[in-house]
């Protein structure tokens, strides 16, 4: 342990001595590029040090730079941050940028333009002039003339007052004088700049001398060659420092993302439970599925539409994932589960809360149940450690076959499912019964004792004969029904349908074995008499299902 702690100390230290070497290279060998000039065309001002040409807006600069890029008709513009305003001219001896604002209106942007100077300033730009002024701002857009008079008019210039209806004065000037008594007064505010400055559309800034012998900045002279600075302890202490300070703003910025993210991921829920409160399927993006899964890490289980996965939208709303697989062949499918899941809504049917349609990713958000599907509860009653007992199962039943009786006579247009079997109802906390996957399930917007189909549809071991043969008859929706029985027959006998792992019993017909065990040729061991009325009931209605 202690060996472990000693490498993983060197290792942070090794790291450490590197960043301070990488630092001292770079602080020997950086001189040539800062006293390169750039410029964005023949008339602009030309660029270096402390100015940085990027490529774009996105594009960060070094520490302690000031960031310019050019514009694709070779003008030079600062962003500071999110203002974009165009350099005319650099004095390098007097530290002074000469800016003007490309829509010339530098009055309406000139409090955003205050708030960094003085509040939000990382390259320490500062105004030429030291004392303030106490300017007022008036909105002239309904004075509907193009200039103002008097004051304007006296000077060698006008501003346009339809594109720029902001004026600035010195607070101290009549208003009356000035022609302003149609114009409204937004505020007073003192600033080191003078009101003709912002009028002529074009102000000065400074930047400060950096401090060289205390390492704020290393200093470049152009002129001659490079200054010869040693690397004193002062700057060993400040590159640690910074290294560090690093370590620290990229945490700090990964904490912001962190909480912007579940910002944006509350909106989103927000936004889910807009819908869900209004019934409406949300539409959900593939990114979205990976968020809410943690990129399918726990799946539920797999059929043969596709894999299911847990996800959770909130602390509160758990759901199941199912995403489908084979697009093409499954295209049809998860349309007309969407299209149909979108029209249901009852307490014994699963209820559809979002799906994905993006590129060839097709997938369904449910609800997440977590006592799972009904097939993972068929076990005979003398398994005591599995089986639900006699009432849940009464009350399984009920419930499937209310759901089912929905489907076929409360929509406004009648559902058959055709895939009705154990895995597909779904069972919530209190056991309650959810119908779910509506893939094959078919809209009838006429008759629904006679449904034209063109191929067989459903699971083995609960299709109706006549969904295989039409020589037993027309589709209907008694199709379910039958499929109803089948599962009702399982519930009671405790046991599949189809067992293809016992070459014994993959040969027993279900049908003929439950009418074996009412008429008493079979027993099942029930104790309890009101639990040995239940199960005949089950297996009697479930008889009649099927015949």
């Amino acid at each position: 342990m202690a060996s472990g702690v000693l490498y993983r100390g060197h290792s942070v230290s090794s790291m450490m001595m590197m960043m301070l070497l990488m630092l001292l290279l770079i602080k020997n060998g950086s001189g040539q590029d800062e006293c390169r000039e750039f410029s964005c065309g023949p008339s602009e001002p030309h660029i270096r040090f402390p100015f940085e040409l990027v490529k774009g807006m996105q594009d960060g600069c070094g520490l302690r730079r000031i960031c310019l890029y050019c514009t694709p008709k070779n003008e030079t513009i600062i962003l500071l941050p999110s203002i974009k305003l165009r350099l005319t001219s650099i004095d390098y001896k007097r530290h002074i940028i000469q800016l003007t604002d490309p829509e010339n209106c530098l009055p309406k942007k000139f409090l955003q333009i205050n708030n960094f100077v003085i509040h939000h300033n990382q390259v320490k730009l500062t105004y030429e002039q030291e004392e303030e002024s106490n300017l007022s701002f008036f909105n002239c857009s309904s004075v509907g003339h193009r200039h103002l008079r008097n004051y304007m008019q006296s000077r060698s210039y006008a501003q346009d007052m339809i594109s720029c209806p902001i004026y600035v004065s010195y607070s101290f000037n009549s208003i009356l004088q000035l022609d302003l008594t149609s114009c409204t007064k937004m505020f007073d505010i003192n600033a080191s700049i003078h009101a003709y400055e912002l009028l002529e559309n074009s102000f000065s800034l400074r930047w400060l001398e950096p401090n060289c012998i205390e390492g704020d900045i290393e200093c470049f002279d152009c002129k001659r060659t490079r200054k010869r600075i040693h690397v004193s302890r002062s700057f060993i202490y400040s590159a640690t420092g910074s290294i560090v300070l690093g370590l620290v703003v990229i945490s700090f910025f990964k904490i912001i993302r962190h909480f912007r993210k579940k910002e944006e991921d509350q909106a989103r829920v927000d936004k889910f439970l807009e819908d869900y409160r209004a019934e409406n399927p949300t539409r959900f993006t593939y990114a979205d599925l990976k968020r809410i899964t943690g990129a399918f890490k726990e799946k539920l289980g797999e059929g043969a539409h596709g894999a299911v996965f847990r996800g959770k939208l909130s602390n509160e709303i758990m759901v199941a994932v199912k995403v489908l697989d084979n697009t093409e062949k499954e295209g049809n499918d998860f349309i007309n589960e969407v299209r149909i899941m979108g029209k249901i809504h009852h307490i014994n049917v699963v209820r559809l809360l979002g799906f994905c349609a993006e590129g060839t990713y097709r997938a369904l958000v449910y609800n997440f149940f977590p006592n799972g599907s009904l097939q993972s509860f068929i076990f005979p009653p003398d398994d005591k450690e599995h089986f639900l007992g006699w009432e849940k199962l009464q009350h399984i039943a009920l419930g499937t076959a209310t759901g089912i009786e929905y489907l076929h006579q409360g929509c406004t247009h009648p559902i058959i499912h055709f895939d009705i079997n154990p895995h597909i109802v779904l069972l919530d906390d209190n056991f309650n019964p959810k119908i779910s996957d509506f893939g094959l399930a078919k809209l009838c917007s006429k008759n629904p004792s006679l449904v034209s189909m063109t191929a067989a549809r459903g699971t083995l071991g609960y299709i109706a004969p006549e969904v295989f043969s039409r020589n037993f008859g027309n589709v209907s929706y008694k199709s379910d029904i039958y499929s109803y029985g089948m599962l009702l027959l399982e519930m009671v006998g405790g046991r599949k349908n189809i067992d293809m792992s016992s070459a014994q019993n993959s040969h027993v017909l279900y049908p003929d074995w439950i009418h074996d065990l009412i008429d008493g040729d079979v027993h099942i061991h029930i104790e309890d008499e009101c639990n040995a009325k239940i199960a005949k009931q089950l297996a009697i209605v479930g008889l009649w299902c099927i015949q």
